[in-house]
């Protein structure tokens, strides 16, 4: 219906835009592999960032029932600190993803289950497992949003679109229960109409300040043909760390309808950064 390379450059924005706007803390930033899924390389022994020697331990949290409940200002604050400590005591992490993609008005979809190895602080390689699917998901879905990971980080500051002030004005909603947990509901607006920011709401638990969610819409389209971006992303603490574990995106298109992308990481293994530094193998 339509020349395949303009669907292909289409998509590419759309997706482009899908990884720029997810939620990642400032620390989560990485680079790559190349999509050609067939030569994409294992764990890249990129060694550990230099960090200063005086770099205090990772503090043990209480048991949640024990903590007391922080008001809404200390948890988005607790939030931020903790993001910005992330940053420079996560030396990398390996874990497993499935991505799956749909366009459902083409009737084509793909799931692709990879190993994710991960070294700060630009440094991310996969291992191909298992495909099964379309074959053009796979190529100009799954392996492009790949590739669009290396153009983000490669081309953009981090800290231009972290979860800080001075990229979004925050206004407290209340509280609000999922299952035993209470989460502070904060709405966000960013501050400019630049790539990778978002409209929405985040979720922090009120006991920790933990990052439980993030959702809206993504503040600035890739393309006038691309009416929307919308998207939800999950969060959980490891090993003293908040981590993505589910990512379900949305956009819809006036050529080629919806796009769906899931993406779910877990068996998570981090290693910290002192760890990284002590041991001889990690250089």
């Amino acid at each position: 219906m339509y020349p395949k390379f303009f669907m292909r450059r289409l998509i590419v924005s759309i997706f482009i835009i899908l990884a720029a706007g997810s939620v990642l803390p400032a620390q989560i930033v990485s680079r790559a592999g190349t999509p050609d899924v067939s030569a994409m390389l294992a764990w890249a022994a990129d060694g550990a960032p230099s960090l200063p020697s005086t770099l205090p331990a990772t503090p043990v949290l209480a048991p949640a029932e024990s903590r007391p409940r922080m008001s809404s200002d200390l948890a988005l604050a607790t939030y931020q600190q903790h993001a910005i400590r992330q940053s420079l005591t996560l030396a990398g992490y390996t874990a497993a993803t499935l991505i799956h993609a749909e366009l459902p008005d083409n009737a084509q979809h793909g799931e692709f289950a990879l190993e994710r190895h991960f070294t700060a602080p630009h440094s991310l390689t996969f291992k191909s497992v298992h495909f099964e699917g379309d074959g053009f998901v796979k190529t100009n879905v799954i392996a492009r949003l790949l590739q669009s990971e290396v153009d983000h980080v490669q081309k953009d500051d981090p800290a231009s679109t972290a979860l800080r002030p001075e990229n979004y004005k925050f206004s407290y909603k209340g509280v609000i229960q999922e299952g035993d947990r209470l989460l502070h509901v904060y709405q966000v607006k960013p501050r400019k109409k630049r790539i990778g920011l978002f409209k929405g709401h985040i979720f922090l638990d009120v006991q920790s300040g933990s990052l439980i969610r993030a959702e809206g819409r993504i503040a600035k389209s890739p393309s006038l043909f691309v009416k929307k971006i919308d998207f939800y992303q999950e969060y959980a603490d490891i090993d003293g760390f908040t981590l993505p574990v589910h990512m379900h995106s949305e956009a819809k298109t006036a050529l080629i309808g919806r796009t769906v992308v899931d993406i779910t990481n877990r068996d998570y293994r981090p290693l910290p950064a002192l760890t990284a530094s002590a041991s001889p193998s990690s250089r």
